[in-house]
């Protein structure tokens, strides 16, 4: 690749990560605003709004690898397309909830259903830009490129959440789905002048066959997404039960720490190796869940969101420079796909399973829980290393 060549393609990199940024609000207003919704609009309980903001990953998992075996062979920037479609629909789908008609189980139904198909929208929008986006910037960058496209994700949860919390607060509920139905069709205008990049041949395999090249990382990067989904779906609630002011300010506070650490540290995968950076990310996340787990003020619950947000920022590419090493190019995608599909994973079942506990032991435990999931990935990273790739699928 030469030097304008490759400028050109960091360039492109960048527009997409824009374009994703905005697009990826849709989720990010949605998430801190759904469990509110469920229990003070809705009146059911924590285990409903649990299960409101888990079930958009049920649909996620189900479709990951599908959506990257589309990848690689249609090419990542027409299933990205799809998928920012479905973001629009879905919200649509979720405003009916607020619809004074419907009794507030079918109004609950309704919202799940939106759900269901958000998450299918993120299936297809997120592997496609990670099939599109390893194209452009090559094996040797996958980390530094999942690593921007990290930023531009969780830069919107950092302006995500507050813009969802205020909308919803000024305008309800419907206010919120409406603008996250009509920021993906911007995004949908930014990418299509970038250029496509063809499907790769070669023969095809199931994802059940690539498991082994994958399993490890997968599961470390799913342990890690516990203390995640902890924070998208109660921090804002903890907040509220304690009488702290500001509920938006956690969520924000684990973005930056997010997208902080990924702007400069974001090419350690590449150049230091997955397992090491993995190590050091995973104890720092423990110690944030940890944080706020005990938090007495906001100010420590603050500093725990930071930590955990600084934590998780490089698990992700470092595991998935691992499996984008341990696959051919034809299956790259498909292998991305399933690995995704660890964090969804975890995703869907920590917000029904941490509102069960939030029912009976208060919302501080469910981050009790992210620390200890986060000790178990750091167990299971240092075996990463030493499973050679061996020959490939």
């Amino acid at each position: 690749m030469t030097t304008s060549t490759y400028s050109a393609h960091r360039l492109h990199l960048w527009w997409l990560t824009l374009a994703l940024f905005l697009s990826y609000l849709s989720v990010a207003m949605s998430l801190p605003v759904v469990s509110i919704y469920v229990t003070d609009g809705l009146k059911f309980n924590n285990l409903a709004g649990g299960l409101a903001v888990g079930i958009a990953f049920v649909s996620t998992i189900a479709t990951r690898t599908r959506s990257g075996r589309l990848s690689d062979q249609r090419g990542g920037k027409t299933v990205m397309t799809i998928g920012l479609l479905v973001y629009t629909l879905a919200s649509l789908l979720c405003m009916l909830a607020v619809w004074r008609a419907l009794p507030a189980h079918a109004a609950y139904a309704v919202l799940l259903l939106g759900r269901l198909a958000l998450g299918l929208g993120e299936s297809l929008a997120v592997v496609g830009m990670l099939g599109w986006g390893v194209a452009l910037s090559g094996p040797q960058q996958a980390g530094r490129f999942m690593a921007l496209m990290g930023m531009g994700m969780y830069g919107s949860f950092a302006v995500g959440a507050p813009m969802g919390l205020a909308l919803y607060h000024h305008w309800g509920f419907g206010g919120v789905m409406l603008a996250s139905a009509l920021l993906p069709l911007v995004g949908l205008a930014m990418i299509r002048c970038l250029p496509a990049i063809a499907g790769q041949p070669g023969e095809r395999v199931s994802f059940w066959s690539l498991l082994g090249r994958i399993g490890a990382p997968g599961t470390v990067v799913g342990l890690q997404g516990v203390g995640f989904a902890a924070i998208g779906a109660f921090l804002s609630l903890y907040y509220i039960d304690r009488g702290w002011p500001s509920a938006w300010i956690g969520l924000s506070g684990f973005s930056v720490g997010f997208v902080v650490v990924r702007l400069f540290f974001g090419h350690l995968p590449d150049r230091l190796g997955g397992r090491p950076v993995a190590l050091v990310s995973l104890l720092v996340e423990a110690a944030g869940q940890a944080l706020l787990w005990l938090a007495p003020a906001p100010a420590w619950a603050l500093a725990g969101a930071v930590l955990t947000g600084c934590g998780c920022s490089l698990v992700y590419p470092s595991m998935g420079a691992e499996v984008v090493r341990r696959v051919p190019p034809h299956l790259r995608a498909t292998a991305m796909g399933g690995f995704a599909a660890f964090q969804d994973l975890a995703y869907a079942g920590t917000g029904p399973l941490a509102g069960w506990f939030a029912d009976r032991w208060g919302y501080a435990v469910v981050f009790l829980i992210g620390a200890a999931a986060a000790l178990a990935a750091l167990i299971t990273a240092t075996s990463v290393d030493r499973q050679e790739p061996g020959r490939q699928a």
